[in-house]
């Protein structure tokens, strides 16, 4: 396949990254997005899974004959933002999606305390202050919402308002070091300049060992004001000294935290008589803790102190210490806000400059709107640099009556059997009671009297107006199979659409299921069958309306008429992915060699809609200034 110049020549590129990029769907859709002015060109995707690169490589670089890099590594290690720059050269990324990892933020399944991928999100934001796009997108699941009573939510909020513009910085440095004087003693003045300085160098800076030694130093005066016995040998000031000691060894605790976490998700260490004991370490030597632990011990040796001052100064910086730049900022605002009103203009207007990304808070969306057959319900996180136009919503593209239907996605591939393996369309009818369902729509699924049908738009693809097709997708088993000879490579009309051979056991209850509508309902039938399960969950598609959330465990669902878990493909064609677009490796594997393997069930169910994706990449087009 070939660009075609048509396209390209008449429109500016708008360069985009995609981090977490699995099997590519924000990748796909904001291809698929343009207008007029714009289009996006795709630099570089990264992911931590061998087969997300495969999948890839295939379908941008041999299929579409793009450029676009992959980065197979683990973003949490220390030289990937290092290899990433050196990756890109001198390209220039005007946009930067990704969606860190979200099990542990699921409504789906259990929520593990201390996992590691909560972590992801911070590693995200270094990207983007590394790279400063105009716009970043983060997508997670709904349930980060509610993760630990909003906290995570709150936390991520704060880390996007603290990437600060350095060239600004300069002047708010000189501001409050002439003016925080006249609000507060010099101790409170010192303290909140150097958190500033520190949060703008970033951590292991100077001024983060100045901050520290400022506290010592304050600690010191609180305990010279104590009985001398007790300042030495009382456990209640040995718990705030050594808490401060604790504070100065940062990295090293940084460092034992993350090995902890990587070694307690590793070992899926959760739910049991070990989790709590090593959740109990973990939150030992977080700051927050050690913050809070100290802060205790601070008010309980208050009746021993003279020097009250000193001990309220200390308390003070020490709850400054946790904070991060954005909370650190509205303490020095409201500190400002005692001087006069000349000052404070002059103030907020330094102040406004400082924020390198603006974000009025998630945005949630659910991909049934932008024309994917399928209630996926999903946060965004949209950045926009200060120097561009805020985005605050994603408007659908159609309207609830105008929702595409699971039966417009699935009705001409049901004519594959058990344990079959279908590599051609079969032409077939669309059953009668169902006929009235299917919409002639344009490709972005809007309705549209001389459009094509949904399953058409797949079989045809949605990329035709940028790519001339004159290579054909194919299908290899492994990332060697790619590099070696053509005839490695299966070429056919139809991918990923296969189905395992089941017991007449499991033929008979998936049936009394999809008869009954539902599984809690079919429950007391199955029982009477003696074909009941212990199986949580069974999700009948009912072709009426979209589906419920797609996920990586096929047999999850059951097909409204076949009775039968959905293959690949249709999976595919219910998260809106085109026909060509073909998932590579392993169809499916058990136990915990799915998290290793990322069979192509897995790709499917983990990715973002492309449909949501190029609604979401055409509103930045709308906005974006190049």
């Amino acid at each position: 396949m070939a660009e075609r110049q048509d396209f390209i020549s008449t429109r500016k590129k708008v360069t985009f990254v995609d981090l977490f990029a699995g099997a590519g769907g924000i990748s796909e859709g904001f291809l698929q997005a343009y207008n007029d002015k714009f289009y996006f060109d795709f630099l570089l995707a990264s992911d931590i899974n061998s087969n997300c690169e495969l999948t890839h490589e295939v379908r941008y670089n041999h299929q579409l004959g793009l450029s676009t890099k992959f980065i197979c590594q683990d973003i949490m290690e220390d030289n990937f933002v290092g290899n990433l720059i050196k990756e890109l050269g001198q390209s220039q990324v005007d946009v930067v999606t990704g969606g860190p990892s979200c099990q542990s933020f699921s409504l789906a399944g259990s929520r593990k305390k201390f996992d590691k991928r909560d972590d992801l999100f911070y590693h995200y934001l270094k990207v983007i202050k590394a790279l400063r796009p105009k716009y970043f997108v983060m997508e997670n699941v709904k349930g980060i919402l509610t993760k630990d009573g909003g906290k995570i939510v709150e936390r991520i909020m704060n880390e996007i308002r603290s990437i600060i513009d350095e060239r600004a910085m300069p002047a708010y440095i000189l501001f409050i070091d002439k003016h925080l004087p006249r609000t507060c003693n010099s101790f409170i003045s010192k303290i909140l300049s150097l958190k500033i300085r520190w949060e703008a160098v970033g951590d292991g800076s100077k001024y983060e060992d100045e901050f520290v030694t400022l506290l010592e130093e304050q600690f010191k005066t609180v305990t010279r004001s104590m009985e001398y016995r007790k300042s030495k040998s009382d456990e209640t000031v040995g718990t705030a000294r050594h808490g401060l000691k604790l504070l100065q060894e940062r990295s090293k605790r940084e460092k034992l935290r993350k090995a902890t976490i990587e070694l307690k998700t590793r070992c899926n260490i959760n739910n049991d008589l070990f989790a709590d004991q090593f959740n109990d370490f973990i939150s030992a030597i977080d700051d927050a803790t050690l913050v809070q632990e100290t802060s205790d011990a601070l008010r309980k040796i208050e009746p021993l102190v003279t020097d009250k001052q000193a001990l309220s100064d200390l308390s003070y910086g020490l709850g400054i210490y946790a904070m991060t730049f954005d909370e650190t900022v509205e303490v020095i605002t409201s500190l400002v806000n005692h001087l006069d009103d000349m000052t404070k203009e002059d103030y907020n207007e330094i102040k406004r400059q400082l924020r390198l990304y603006n974000i009025e808070k998630p945005i949630v969306v659910c991909s049934a709107d932008y024309g994917v057959p399928q209630n996926r319900e999903r946060v965004l996180f949209i950045g926009s640099r200060k120097d561009q136009k805020p985005i605050t919503e994603i408007p659908a593209t159609v309207s609830e009556e105008e929702k595409v239907r699971s039966f417009e996605a699935l009705w001409d591939l049901d004519t594959i059997g058990s344990g079959e393996i279908q590599t051609h369309y079969i032409p077939t009818d669309p059953q009668n009671e169902y006929r009235h369902f299917l919409v002639n729509r344009n490709v972005a699924s809007q309705p549209m009297e001389d459009g094509k049908l949904y399953s058409e738009w797949s079989r045809q693809g949605r990329l035709g107006h940028r790519f001339e097709f004159d290579c054909q997708p194919f299908y290899v088993r492994s990332a060697s199979e790619l590099q070696g000879f053509s005839e490695f490579r299966d070429v056919m009309e139809l991918y990923n659409h296969q189905t395992s051979e089941q017991r007449d056991e499991v033929k008979k209850r998936l049936r009394i299921i999809a008869e009954h509508g539902d599984y809690d309902m079919a429950k007391e039938a199955l029982r009477k069958e003696g074909v009941d399960s212990q199986k949580r969950n069974y999700t009948v598609i009912h072709p009426d309306c979209q589906s419920p959330t797609v996920c990586t465990m096929p047999d999850d669902f059951i097909h409204y008429r076949a009775y039968r878990p959905l293959t690949v493909r249709e999976m595919a064609r219910l998260q809106s992915f085109d026909d060509s677009f073909v998932f590579q490796g392993k169809r499916q594997t058990g136990g915990e060699k799915r998290k290793e393997e990322i069979p192509q069930y897995t790709l499917v169910g983990n990715a973002v809609p492309p449909l949501m994706a190029r609604a979401i990449a055409n509103v930045i087009l709308q906005n974006i200034r190049l």
